[in-house]
């Protein structure tokens, strides 16, 4: 399959028309090169290679780098060609592109499925990675393009005997597809088209298919976008001579339109199924023992064969081949690629019962003096319940992505776009389609209407319902200036947006593909199922051999007495519906869906919590969290420090030591940093001067000190700004009365900023950022989880010890760097302990990474948000035991599952094997053990399902509505 994928990568079909002169470049380590004419050697061989626009080949570094066109040549010619000249050569990992898609799966039935679909995916050539989710019944797959597309992984995984559709691809970013009508597919038409299409600014690439009539387009969101792309084309249309139209290819809904048809088609295939095997069942078991109302089929049509006999074979047959046709097409799939599934074994089951009981008509036909019991009804009933559970747990599977959908249906399908003079005057007002809004535009948000996408409020004021995304309750007030999320709704005023985030870039958009990712992931624990699945069916098969031996020998050296068969039945028969019982009552789907299932919903019922999880590993290291590490700035705190206090120490003015500080620390991000700069702002107001008069100062030199604070020199003149640690670096003196100043901001929990200039130590100001009103209430829950509260700042040890006494902190680091705080997570680690790190800004994210667990405040920096594994939308404390909470309950309820699909394999498969049969005289029939087997996948989608009714601890809901605390001194002078 590998060389087929590889082949078929250089003979892709290509649109008629296409402008695609873009070039890639790839890195290669060549091995082996000595000199110079080493180097010249391979420059010329490549460079003669059609479609190498460059070549550049250091000896010294030994690395070529080659720019080519991919829809001449590809890296393998390219990689060939060197290694000809007999070096070593390996493509540098580092500089490869690496594409993503995402695939739709049909056809997979259990764990050895999706098993199935990676392994044949993973050989075609230029696959670095595939994830296959059995639940989402998705994939998604890392790939090198130039080696091999989406449509090389379709074709090996229909080759695999699955269906696969794509859903969308990495290559899709700034791609719109266009659909062409009231053409006649002449090539002056699209000639024109794509001429008008390439002198549009911004875009890149056109590709015109004519088969599909559609055209795609590659474009600059920061110039250009799909209304403009549509408009440019239709006023060509209009005053060309040639006349067309044109409308946006939407996207549909086709995985929740392809899963309902899914669930229909299981709903009809069970109806039709019904016809038949009701039927079969009344002429078999029903009328039979209603005396003389059923003695018409037992009349005799040659030697024995009878009237019912010849119904329920004719009834049976359309069930057994036609409506079970899947179960033979499932199981030809998997045993051609030497492995084995459920399909396998209800093929073997409904096979053994109805082959045997066409031998038996056959012979009670051709015999005068043979009788036979026939097992007709056990295969027409058997297809019927595999049916019905397919069908049921179709449907409930649908439910496990609920909340999924109903992230995706936030976002509006239609927005006022106005037009705006000079002026900000509105000129005019349509009502256009979501998805062809662009950057920079200005949309009408009028009261109760949904807001599109983020952006910005340019006019109007109102208040915001962002619910549905963070869990916030109460809405949020929006002024001029004040950002705004796609899919919130809008409540009392009318307000004018632009827009600044448009498509997959979206919060909503890319919060709905982190809950995707995080719902085709794979939990650690799922690791059992897979094992497990390796040797199920071929276990299964062969504790069904064994027990048609065991019962068939027994039954013929007459180890158990003759009153135990049933009437018409003799010692071979028994054996055979044990046998069959065995073969399909074990049930592997259970298995495999028991943690992906619980994964789904509970991973979608955090998303509307406010809660995100990244995925089944982030969920499962959650409930194992035995210590948190809290960040003290924007964490425990607000994170909005403002000056309370300020202190000179020298004749410098107040107005002067700010500008000086202020014009030091406005190249800071730092939260403190900013608090002085807005105190100097304050100031400047007070005495009617410029906001901005000190940035006017010329800095020089400006050095940050990690932990300690800034450097810089404002003129001629040097100036540090920072705590203790700063001074001590530079070796400046700290008199007693700037100690006394400095330990009692600390003791009233307040961050001490020194302010020096040229040498010498002028003022001081004294920080103070608000503690969170959920904190203490959040560490006190956590202490009665069992969970160890940690405190970790770069913040001194006074403040940090105030700030822990406050909220009920026992353990507190203070004085640590960025790097420390991850050394001191790992040395925690080394003691056994599991860990998890909730922060929020830059100097976080080496924490976040090296915890267990990473949690990141929703408004902290989108370095954090990348590091860490659970991000909180809402930037509440509370929702830290929400996340650990919401991962226990996930956790326990995928154990039941285990428990159960386990305890019933285990249990089903001995009961189905006649063990109880001796001492009770209870025996499962064929048909009773396949509703069973169909029953046990349905309970564990069901059991999974009860996630969606997790609701938050009482004590978070609490935190949440304590009234905030007044700070006291806010004034800005």
């Amino acid at each position: 399959m590998a060389g087929s994928g590889g082949q078929k990568e250089n003979n892709l079909e290509t649109p008629l028309l296409q402008n695609d002169h873009t070039t890639k470049e790839v890195n290669f380590r060549v091995k082996g090169m000595k000199c110079a004419s080493c180097a010249g050697s391979i420059e010329s061989v490549v460079s003669k290679i059609e479609g190498v626009e460059s070549v550049s080949v250091s000896p010294l570094q030994g690395r070529a780098v080659v720019r080519y066109r991919p829809d001449l040549t590809n890296v393998d010619t390219i990689k060939e060609s060197i290694t000809g000249l007999k070096y070593g050569v390996d493509i540098d990992s580092s500089s490869q592109e690496i594409a993503t898609c995402r695939l739709r799966i049909k056809g997979m039935a259990c764990t050895s499925c999706s098993e199935s679909v990676e392994n044949a995916v993973r050989l075609v050539q230029g696959v670095k990675k595939a994830t296959v989710g059995l639940a989402l019944e998705e994939a998604k797959i890392h790939f090198d393009p130039s080696q091999t597309n989406p449509t090389c992984l379709i074709e090996a995984i229909e080759d695999a005997g699955f269906g696969a559709d794509l859903i969308s691809s990495g290559l899709d970013i700034n791609k719109i597809y266009l659909i062409l009508g009231g053409i006649t597919n002449s090539l002056e038409e699209y000639t024109f088209i794509e001429s008008v299409l390439e002198g549009i600014e911004g875009v890149s690439t056109v590709e015109v298919d004519p088969t599909c009539q559609r055209v795609t387009v590659c474009y600059d969101p920061d110039i250009t976008g799909p209304r403009s792309v549509i408009q440019c084309l239709q006023e060509a249309s209009k005053q060309g001579t040639i006349s067309f139209d044109v409308k946006l290819d939407t996207p549909s809904k086709r995985g929740e339109v392809e899963r309902y048809a899914e669930t229909r088609s299981y709903r009809n295939q069970f109806l039709l199924s019904c016809l038949f095997s009701i039927p079969v069942f009344i002429f078999s078991m029903v009328l039979p023992m209603a005396g003389s109302s059923g003695e018409w089929l037992e009349i005799k049509v040659k030697n024995n064969l009878t009237v019912g006999m010849i119904l329920r074979w004719g009834l049976c047959t359309p069930v057994q081949f036609i409506i079970g046709w899947r179960f033979y097409v499932g199981s030809y799939h998997a045993l051609r690629r030497g492995s084995s599934n459920m399909d396998v074994l209800v093929a073997l089951g409904t096979n053994a019962a109805y082959f045997y009981s066409v031998y038996i008509a056959l012979k009670t036909a051709m015999s005068p003096n043979f009788e036979g019991e026939d097992f007709f009804e056990t295969s027409a009933m058997l297809i019927s319940f595999i049916l019905l559970g397919k069908y049921l747990e179709s449907a409930a599977k649908g439910k496990t992505s609920d909340a999924l959908s109903k992230l995706t249906e936030l976002a509006p399908e239609t927005v006022f776009l106005l037009n705006l003079d000079s002026d900000g005057n509105v000129v005019s007002e349509a009502e256009i389609s979501t998805q062809l809004l662009q950057r920079n535009d200005v949309i009408k948000i009028v009261p109760g209407a949904k807001v599109p996408v983020d952006g910005v409020v340019l006019k109007g004021q109102s208040h915001v319902n962002e619910s549905m995304l963070t869990g916030e309750s109460r809405p949020i007030a929006k002024r001029p200036g004040d950002k705004v999320i796609g899919g919130t709704v809008n409540e009392n005023g009318c307000i004018f947006v632009k827009a600044t985030h448009v498509g997959s870039e979206t919060a909503l958009s890319q919060i709905v593909q982190l809950v995707e990712a995080a719902q085709l992931s794979r939990a650690p624990v799922q690791k059992l199922a897979d094992r497990i699945s390796r040797f199920f069916v071929p276990t299964v098969g062969v504790a069904a051999f064994l027990t048609f031996l065991g019962w068939f020998i027994a039954g013929v050296i007459h180890l158990y007495p003759k009153h135990w068969i049933p009437k018409g039945m003799d010692e071979f028969e028994l054996a055979l519906q044990f046998s069959i019982s065995v073969l399909v009552v074990a049930c592997p789907c259970a298995l495999g869906l028991a943690t992906p299932t619980a994964v789904m919903v509970a991973t979608g019922k955090g998303a509307s919590q406010g809660v995100l999880i990244k995925g089944g590993h982030a969920l499962e290291k959650a409930h194992k969290v035995k210590a948190i590490i809290f960040d003290k700035t924007g964490t425990l705190t607000v994170g909005k420090p403002s000056v309370v206090q300020t202190k000179i120490f020298s004749k410098i003015t107040l107005l002067e030591m700010c500008d000086f500080a202020a014009a030091a620390e406005a190249n800071s991000e730092h939260p403190l940093s900013r608090a002085i700069v807005d105190y100097a702002k304050a100031l400047h107001q007070q005495y009617g001067l410029s906001n901005n008069d000190f940035s006017t100062l010329e800095t020089k030199d400006f050095e940050v000190h990690t932990g300690a604070g800034v450097s810089t020199k404002i003129g001629t003149r040097s100036v540090l700004v920072g705590n203790k640690k700063l001074m001590h670096l530079f070796h400046i003196p700290i008199q007693h009365e700037i100690e006394e100043f400095v330990s009692d901001a600390e003791q009233l929990a307040r961050t001490c900023v020194l302010v020096a200039i040229d040498g010498k130590i002028c003022g001081a100001f004294a920080i103070s950022d608000p503690l969170k009103p959920e904190a203490g209430l959040v560490v006190s829950f956590l202490k009665e989880m069992g969970i160890l509260s940690i405190m970790v700042t770069g913040d001194n040890w006074a403040t940090a010890r105030a700030i822990a006494r406050e909220v009920g902190i026992e353990m507190v680091f203070a004085e640590i760097d960025p790097a420390g705080k991850a050394a001191k997570i790992k040395e925690l680690q080394k003691k056994g302990m599991s860990v998890a790190m909730v922060g929020d800004g830059i100097n976080d994210s080496p924490a976040l990474a090296a915890a267990d667990v990473g949690l990141a405040i929703g408004a902290g920096t989108d370095v954090a948000i990348e590091a860490a594994d659970i991000v909180l939308m809402r930037s509440n404390l509370g929702d830290v035991i929400t996340a650990i909470d919401l991962s226990r309950k996930t956790l326990d309820r995928i154990r039941l599952n285990y428990v159960w699909a386990l305890g019933y394999n285990i249990l089903g498969v001995p009961v189905a094997a006649g063990v109880l049969f001796p001492f009770t005289g209870v025996r499962l029939p064929p048909w009773l053990a396949g509703a069973c087997m169909a029953a046990s996948s349905v309970s564990v989608v069901c059991s999974s399902l009860l996630l969606q009714m997790y609701k938050k601890p009482f004590h978070v809901e609490e935190a949440a509505v304590v009234p905030e605390t007044s700070d006291e001194g806010q004034s800005p002078v």
